[in-house]
């Protein structure tokens, strides 16, 4: 089966044609993505309003693309898989309802699928064989989660942000060392050759047994810090390496603490990681190298995956339609975007 997926929950404009082979194994046969990040980053962050005028320019052309690069036509595709939230209102519209427009002609089946669950998923697209239960930290722009997952459509929350993501302390963080937007790849880069461990950042653990987040009090920090300096946020008077390594490490260390406490705590063997701040070279590093000592593999998808994009859509649109009994949603016709979807 070929299945057609579709994302426009922020700011990539995403389609993607993936091949199901015995129900288990998928093959991707494009993998389009169309970032609008030059609009957003004079404004250090995404405005709604921009996004949904580019989604709507972009979806057809992106569509056709990925249909081109498989060397498919839209009759081929057997499923139609597209976000329905969280996210962004006005983007998700533009794809949920291109989505069911086709659909509906072409009378084929459609499945509204949760972004969250798409980049749980994720790693299924490289790892067919990856057993159950896991741990899954999710860590993105928008969110910072731990899930217990027990099985395909089956999660658990075991924690959460209380504030702001870990991709939106990022952001917020590269916007006052004026590093430009996405924050999280901005930070990265500029704290090679830093010394991590020279400014000392606070860690926010909440509680002792906690699994819930919290970065505001570091960015916090981070701006009374900068305060410091004359003029304000001049990097001609501080060593940057050092500020952006330090301030990603108190990020980092955090995750790392607490999915590791989470795997303990509930007798897990096994962490995934996913979500676009998976990409960060520490967060992997560190995981890898704590797995390594503590007997507990770590697995996160290849750094394309872990942006928002159309792969994870279609793969977790399939898990869904397979769980219905390989029926479409129900009523799908009327199915509507839910900015504020839980998993």
């Amino acid at each position: 089966m070929l299945i057609l997926g579709i994302e426009t929950s922020c700011d990539e404009t995403a389609a993607a044609v993936v091949e199901i082979n015995n129900g288990r194994t998928f093959q991707i046969k494009s993998n389009i993505i169309a970032s609008q990040h030059e609009i957003h980053n004079k404004y250090g962050g995404v405005v709604p309003e921009l996004a949904c005028r580019r989604h709507v320019e972009n979806i057809s052309p992106v569509i056709m693309e990925a249909l081109n690069k498989a060397g498919v036509t839209i009759n081929d595709i057997g499923l139609f898989a597209v976000t329905k939230g969280p996210g962004l209102i006005v983007a998700l519209l533009i794809g949920l309802s291109t989505a069911k427009a086709i659909a509906y002609a072409l009378k084929k089946p459609l499945v509204g699928v949760n972004h969250l669950e798409g980049h749980i998923l994720s790693i299924f697209l490289e790892k067919s064989d990856l057993s159950f239960p896991f741990v899954a930290l999710l860590v993105s722009g928008g969110h910072t989660e731990l899930y217990l997952v027990e099985d395909f459509g089956k999660y658990r929350i075991l924690g959460m942000s209380r504030d702001d993501a870990a991709g939106e302390a990022f952001d917020k963080a590269a916007k006052m060392l004026k590093l430009g937007y996405p924050g999280g790849p901005a930070i990265e880069k500029a704290a090679a050759g830093g010394n991590s461990r020279s400014i000392p950042f606070p860690r926010a653990y909440i509680a002792k047994d906690s699994l819930d987040f919290s970065f505001s009090g570091v960015k916090t920090a981070l701006k009374n810090y900068l305060n410091g300096f004359t003029p304000p946020y001049s990097t001609s008077t501080m060593y940057l390496p050092d500020v952006a390594a330090g301030f990603q490490e108190a990020i980092v260390e955090v995750l790392i603490n607490k999915a590791f406490f989470a795997a303990k705590r509930y007798n897990v063997k096994t962490i995934v990681m996913a979500g676009g701040v998976a990409s960060n070279k520490a967060l992997r590093t560190g995981m890898q190298e704590r797995g390594s000592r503590e007997g507990i593999a770590v697995f996160y998808p290849g750094p394309i995956l872990c942006t928002d994009n159309a792969a994870m859509i279609a793969c977790a649109g399939y898990h869904r339609f397979a769980a219905q009994g390989f029926s479409p949603d129900t009523n799908f016709y009327e199915m509507d975007a839910e900015a504020n979807m839980k998993l």
